[in-house]
């Protein structure tokens, strides 16, 4: 067991005690990705090593915060989202916290840009789980973009500021490109929705859809919502070119998943759709994997010509305005 840094200690200690904490949350984080999320941590393998970590510290908040609202519930849920978000305020203004998954996510927030604007609406749509169970148009939007739309916000500030070296200012995206994420963290939840009909309107008593009832979707109620998420992913798919190469590649592997997840929906009977989750199987996964990478790899090729060097007009060197 290594002692106590004490105040005064050599730096050179203090440094490398607190690299090796910065490096325990990160393993910490990396942890909750790999023990929730198949699909999420299958995309996350084609980044860089930067960016990676960053992705898993995002995702790993995001996802201990919902486990506090579905999972844990009952009467204490609302105090205990309350700490973890008064916990994620102070290590955003400090850098630093006691919880290991607040303290990653805290460092990846203050290197490439993530604040108030994203994390505030997050919190605020956690907590609406706790007293919302029916959504009419308004509030389905607005719990939309603060569970899902802030984080392809929060995912997006990481893409573009995965090399970003100490320094320089922190890189932020245009319009096109902050529509693109915002279309595709909605469109990941609107099909988690479906995917979780059953569970949340059975377990949870929570029903999203605005106007859909716990008995589920109708057939001209699911083909509108179906509709909908299609849309979304064509607004997500227009704005890949917009990002960083590694980035591209990741989040076209994960928009090709979903689209795989779409299409099954699409052929499930809305009554099948409420009885049981609907899934991609490992071996199609891999194969959908498989082939975007293929595409991928062909893209930049022509992107690039044929001595290597990238077409003028390309953009997937990165959103930033």
């Amino acid at each position: 067991m290594s002692a106590p840094v004490r105040p005064g200690a050599d730096p050179g200690v203090r440094a490398a005690s607190a690299a090796l904490y910065d490096r325990t949350a990160a393993r910490a984080s990396r942890a909750v990705l790999a023990g929730y999320s198949t699909s999420f941590g299958l995309g996350t393998r084609l980044l860089g090593p930067r960016a990676r970590r960053d992705i898993e510290a995002v995702y790993a908040l995001v996802r201990i915060a919902d486990e506090v609202v579905d999972t844990r519930g009952g009467d204490d849920a609302g105090a205990l989202l309350d700490e973890l978000e008064a916990q994620t305020a102070r290590a955003l203004a400090s850098g630093w916290s006691t919880n290991l998954v607040v303290h990653a996510f805290a460092r990846t927030a203050r290197r490439v840009g993530i604040g108030p604007a994203e994390v505030d609406p997050f919190f605020a749509s956690m907590r609406a789980d706790l007293t919302v169970q029916v959504h009419d148009r308004e509030s389905y939007e607005r719990y939309v973009f603060g569970s899902a739309e802030v984080v392809g916000l929060m995912c997006l500030q990481v893409f573009l500021n995965a090399d970003r070296r100490p320094g320089e200012p922190v890189r932020r995206p245009d319009e096109a490109t902050v529509a693109g994420a915002r279309a595709l963290g909605a469109a990941f939840q609107k099909i988690n929705f479906l995917r979780d009909l059953g569970a949340d309107s059975g377990e949870l008593g929570r029903c999203y859809f605005p106007g859909v009832g716990p008995q589920g979707p109708s057939d001209a109620q699911l083909a509108a919502i179906l509709a909908e998420i299609g849309d979304d992913l064509a607004r997500a798919r227009a704005a890949l070119p917009r990002l960083p190469g590694r980035a591209r590649t990741a989040v076209a592997a994960t928009l090709a998943l979903y689209d795989r997840l779409l299409a099954d929906l699409a052929a499930t009977p809305p009554e099948q759709v409420r009885a049981a989750r609907v899934r991609v199987s490992a071996p199609r996964k891999a194969a959908v994997l498989a082939g975007t990478l293929a595409r991928e790899g062909a893209r930049a090729v022509r992107d690039r010509g044929p001595r290597g060097a990238r077409r003028t007009g390309t953009t997937d060197d990165g959103g930033a305005a």
